[in-house]
């Protein structure tokens, strides 16, 4: 069964139908899994192919799928809803390195937190279901940018004390 059939069955066990608009989004949704798209963004991609679907419907699928546990609702630091969708790894919802210089979002679909979560349940008698974790930082690119900046702002110092 591929995604698209086990997201349509969530949504008929929810008692939902996959619509054409419904199928539009999440089809664009699976193409761009790795993107964490804004409503805003979803809508302005499936424009052109889908004009019958508009923003409310837009909102309205994310929500349902939200509520049907297809997709996460996540915020970054820019303040916008961004939507992911949920995989099937280790049954939590994976982390991500943010880059505040650029903005991009990486996943990291290892589940770093287990000893944490078992300090909780053991100190504090708290049974987890899940967490979210995000690192804010400068991505390897910036960095590298960063760097080659300083390089070149290097060079046109020692160049102008030169003469």
């Amino acid at each position: 069964m591929n995604e698209l059939e086990k997201i349509e069955d969530k949504l008929h066990e929810a008692g939902f139908k996959l619509t054409p608009q419904r199928r539009a989004t999440i089809e664009l949704l699976l193409n761009h899994h790795a993107e964490h798209l804004t409503a805003e963004e979803i809508y302005a991609l499936l424009r052109d192919k889908h004009p019958d679907v508009g923003l409310a419907t837009v909102y309205r699928t994310l929500d349902i799928l939200t509520d049907i546990q297809v997709l996460n609702k996540i915020s970054f630091e820019d303040g916008m809803s961004r939507f992911d969708l949920k995989t099937d790894d280790s049954g939590h919802f994976h982390h991500h390195l943010v880059c505040n210089v650029c903005g991009k979002v990486t996943e990291i679909h290892e589940d770093l937190l287990l000893d944490v979560e078992k300090r909780v349940d053991h100190q504090f008698h708290f049974a987890v279901s899940d967490h979210r974790l995000t690192f804010l930082g400068v991505c390897e690119q910036c960095q590298r940018k960063e760097r080659l900046a300083r390089i070149e702002g290097g060079r046109h110092r020692t160049s102008k004390n030169i003469k």
